[in-house]
C-alpha cells in the first residue's frame, strides 16, 4: 500500500440501520436544516437580481452553509460503553472496536452527511510522526517530563520500561516498515467496519494472519481516523469525536482529547452507572471544568447492568452532581441516563438476543420512566426510548441549533444582506445608466487605493486595540501564577514548621485554575467588545466609501459589521500537572527531600516548570490564534466588500448594450420590489419570517 494514495477498502461496505425511530429527538436539527434551505432559496432570488457576478458570491455563500458541521467530541471513562453508545448513534453497531486496547490513543471523526467530491476518500487514517513517537519514547511522554523532572528515577524506569516493551511488540508486527509509516496518512475510496478495526483496535494473534488483514495492525501507531458515512436519520452534516480514556499510563490521551475537545463546541460526557464519577475521574473533571456548563452533557451509560436502575438512579444522580459540586466541576449540567446496549439491541432485528439480567433492568427502568407519549410506541422503538438516545440527540439538537447554529445563520444572513446592498446599490448605478442620466464615480484606481488604505487603517485599528487586550491578559496571567506559587509555597512552609517532614502534604493546584480561567473569560469578553467597535467602525468606512465613489442614495442601504469570532474555551487548563498526581508518585518526590529548604527550592521549581507551559499556552499560542481569527473574519468582510465595490465600478463603464444582457430584469419598478421583500426576509429572524409568510 503506498502512502497517501487513494485504495479500496477490503470486502462490502456495510450499511448504516436506518429505522423512523432514530430521529426521536432530532426534530430541532430538521428545523434548522429548513431555516438553511429557507436562506438558499432567498440567495437564489438574489442571484436573479445581481447576475454573474452575484451568483458567485452566492454560491460560496450556499457552499459555506451546507459546509457547516458542528462537532461533538465524546469523552468519557475507560469501558465506560462511549464506543458502543457512538455506534448506535450512527446506525452502525459494530463499526467502532469497542475493546480497544490500553495503548491505543485513536481520535476517530465520524463525519456524518459530509458534502464530498466524488474523488474524495472515505476514510483516512493518520499515523504518528517521528517527533510524536521520539517523544513517547525517549521521554515516556507527559509522566516521563514530569517524572524527570521531579527527579523520580523509579518512576521513569518503570514508565520506560513499558514503552519499551510497547516499542518492541509494534517493530514486531510492522517490520521494517515501522519507521516509513510514521507520519504517514492512508487513504481508502470505501469504507467497511474490518478496515476500521485495522487501524483503531488491538488484536492479539498476527503470525497466522495474512499481512492485509491483521486487526489492530496499525493500532499502535495510529494517531487519528476519518471517517465519512451517511446518516438517512440525521437531517444535516454533524461530526461526532471519539476520543480515548483519559487516565491512561503516559497521558498520551489527555493530551489528544484535550487538542479534540479545542475544536468542538459541545460535549458529551460518558461515564459508567456503576462507577459513576470517583477520583479516578478528577482528569475528567479538569477537562470539562472549562467548557461552558451549557455545552456540556453528561451521559450515564450502562443502567442495563443495575439491579434496580429505577431506585439506583435518583442515587447517582445526586453523588455525580455532588462530585463536580465538590471539585470545581461545572455548575447544572444535564445528565441523561440510558443504555448503549440497548440501543443496539433496538437496531437488531432479533430483541430475542438480549441478555436476561438486562431486560429485567429495561423492565424496571420502563415502569420508572415511561409515560403516556410512549403508549403508541412499537417494541424497538420502546426499547431505542429506554436507551436514552432520542434525549441525548434532543440535548444536542437544542445545542446545536442555539450556538453554532444559530451562529451561522446570523453571521450567513448579515453577509447575504450585505450581498443584496452591493447589488442593489449596482443595480441603481445601472438604471441610472439605462435610463440615460450621468454616473459621476471615483476613478477605478483612486478607488483601489482608497480601499487598500481602509483595510491597512482597520488592521492597524484592530491589531493595536488586541495589543492592549493580550497584554492586560498578559499581565494578570502573570500575576495569577506567581500569586498562586508564592500561596503554595508559604503552605508547604507552614506545614513543615507544624508537622515535620514526615507527613506528606498536600496542595490542590485548581485554584490557579480557577485564577487564569476568570483572566480569560475577562480576555475573552474585552476581545469581543473590541472586534464589535472595529467591525462596526470598518463597516461605517464601507458605507461612506459606497456614498462618495458613486454618489447614489439606495433606500435600506447599509454594511452590516461580521459578529465577532467565537472564542474558543481554554480546555488547556485541564491538563494534569504533578500536584494533581496525590499519589504514590507524589509521596516517592517527598522522602527524597530532606530539610526545608531543600524542600522550597525543589517545590517551587518543579511547580513553576509544570505551570509554565499552561501559562504560555494561554498568553502565546491560544492569543495568537484568537488575534488570526479575528484578522480573518475582518479581511474576509473587507475583501467581500471591495468585490461589490470594484463590480460596481467596471459596471459603471460598460455601454448600455452590454448592462442589458448582464441583468436578466431590467424593470425598476419590479427591481425594487423583490429587493425589499429580500432585505425584509433577511432582516427577519427565523419566528419573524413564519409570521410573515
Amino acid at each position: 500500500m503506498k502512502m497517501e494514495e487513494l485504495t479500496k477498502g477490503d470486502g462490502y461496505k456495510v450499511p448504516a440501520a436506518h429505522h423512523p425511530f432514530m430521529r426521536l429527538g432530532l426534530e430541532k436539527l430538521s428545523e434548522f436544516h429548513d431555516e438553511i434551505v429557507d436562506l438558499e432559496a432567498t440567495l437564489g432570488d438574489v442571484v436573479k437580481l445581481g447576475g454573474p457576478d452575484a451568483e458567485k458570491k452566492a454560491g460560496r455563500l450556499i457552499k459555506q452553509l451546507r459546509a457547516f458541521e458542528p462537532s461533538i467530541t465524546m469523552i468519557g471513562q475507560i469501558k465506560s460503553g462511549k464506543t458502543s453508545l457512538v455506534n448506535a448513534m450512527v446506525g452502525r453497531p459494530d463499526l467502532l472496536p469497542a475493546d480497544v486496547n490500553p495503548w491505543t490513543s485513536v481520535v476517530t471523526s465520524l463525519h456524518l452527511n459530509a458534502p464530498l467530491p466524488a474523488d474524495a476518500p472515505t476514510a483516512t487514517f493518520q499515523f504518528f510522526s517521528q517527533g510524536e513517537w521520539d517523544h513517547l519514547v525517549e521521554n515516556g511522554g507527559r509522566i516521563g517530563e514530569l517524572s524527570a523532572r521531579a527527579g523520580a528515577d523509579d518512576e521513569l524506569d518503570k514508565v520506560r520500561e513499558q514503552i519499551a516493551e510497547m516499542r518492541e511488540k509494534t517493530k514486531l508486527r510492522l517490520g521494517r516498515k515501522f519507521e516509513l509509516l510514521l507520519g504517514q496518512k492512508h487513504n481508502y475510496a470505501e469504507l467497511n467496519d474490518d478496515l476500521v478495526q485495522r487501524y483503531v483496535c488491538m488484536g492479539d494473534d498476527f503470525e497466522d494472519l495474512d499481512e492485509e488483514d491483521q486487526q489492530g495492525r496499525f493500532a499502535d501507531i495510529t494517531k487519528s481516523a476519518d471517517l465519512y458515512l451517511e446518516a438517512k436519520a440525521i437531517p444535516m452534516p454533524l461530526c461526532l469525536r471519539d476520543t480515548p480514556g483519559v487516565n491512561d499510563t503516559f497521558m498520551m490521551r489527555e493530551q489528544i482529547t484535550i487538542n479534540a475537545l479545542r475544536d468542538s463546541r459541545i460535549c458529551v460526557v460518558v461515564l459508567s452507572a456503576h462507577q459513576a464519577l470517583s477520583s479516578m475521574d478528577m482528569g475528567l473533571i479538569r477537562l470539562i471544568a472549562n467548557v461552558k456548563s451549557r455545552e456540556v452533557i453528561i451521559f450515564v451509560n450502562r443502567i442495563d447492568e443495575l439491579s434496580n436502575p429505577a431506585e439506583q438512579v435518583p442515587e447517582i444522580r445526586d453523588s455525580i452532581l455532588q462530585t463536580l459540586a465538590d471539585n470545581n466541576g461545572p455548575e447544572n449540567p444535564e445528565l441523561i441516563f440510558g443504555s448503549a446496549y440497548w440501543a443496539n439491541i433496538a437496531l437488531a432485528e432479533n430483541l430475542d438476543d438480549i441478555v436476561a439480567d438486562s431486560a429485567a433492568a429495561m423492565f424496571n427502568w420502563a415502569e420508572a420512566s415511561l409515560s403516556s407519549e410512549t403508549a403508541g410506541m412499537e417494541t424497538n422503538e420502546l426499547v431505542w426510548h429506554l436507551s436514552g438516545v432520542p434525549q441525548l440527540y434532543r440535548a444536542l439538537a437544542e445545542r446545536v441549533t442555539e450556538g453554532p447554529g444559530a451562529e451561522i445563520l446570523t453571521a450567513s444572513r448579515k453577509r447575504a444582506l450585505n450581498l443584496v446592498g452591493g447589488v442593489r446599490a449596482s443595480n441603481s448605478v445601472v438604471s441610472m445608466r439605462l435610463d440615460g442620466d450621468g454616473v459621476n464615480v471615483m476613478p477605478h484606481a483612486d478607488l483601489v487605493a482608497h480601499l487598500d488604505k481602509l483595510e491597512a487603517d482597520n488592521l492597524k485599528f484592530l491589531n493595536d486595540r488586541l495589543d492592549i487586550v493580550f497584554q492586560q491578559f498578559g499581565s494578570r496571567v502573570d500575576q495569577s501564577h506567581k500569586r498562586f506559587l508564592d500561596r503554595a509555597l508559604e503552605s508547604l512552609l507552614q506545614h513543615l514548621e507544624t508537622n515535620g517532614e514526615d507527613e506528606v502534604w498536600q496542595y490542590s493546584p485548581d485554584g490557579l485554575r480557577m485564577l487564569l480561567r476568570t483572566s480569560y473569560q475577562v480576555m475573552r469578553r474585552n476581545v469581543s467588545s473590541t472586534c464589535e467597535q472595529v467591525f462596526a467602525s470598518a463597516s461605517g468606512d464601507l458605507a461612506d466609501t459606497y456614498r462618495t465613489a458613486f454618489g447614489v442614495a439606495v433606500e435600506n442601504f447599509s454594511i452590516t459589521p461580521p459578529a465577532a469570532p467565537e472564542i474558543p474555551a481554554p480546555v488547556s487548563l485541564g491538563q494534569t500537572i504533578a500536584l494533581d498526581l496525590q499519589t504514590s508518585w507524589w509521596k516517592g518526590w517527598w522522602k527524597r527531600r530532606k530539610g526545608y529548604r531543600a524542600f522550597a527550592s525543589g517545590f517551587y521549581d518543579l511547580i513553576e516548570a509544570e505551570t509554565a507551559p499552561i501559562v504560555d499556552e494561554l498568553k502565546v499560542r491560544q492569543a495568537a490564534d484568537i488575534r488570526a481569527m479575528a484578522e480573518h473574519e475582518l479581511r474576509e468582510f473587507l475583501a467581500e466588500q471591495r468585490g461589490f465595490l470594484t463590480d460596481i465600478s467596471d459596471k459603471s463603464n460598460l455601454s448600455v448594450d452590454d448592462l442589458e444582457d448582464i441583468f436578466g430584469i431590467t424593470a425598476q419598478q419590479e427591481r425594487d420590489e423583490l429587493f425589499d421583500f429580500i432585505f425584509e426576509e433577511l432582516s427577519a429572524g427565523p419566528a419573524e419570517a413564519e409570521g410573515t409568510a
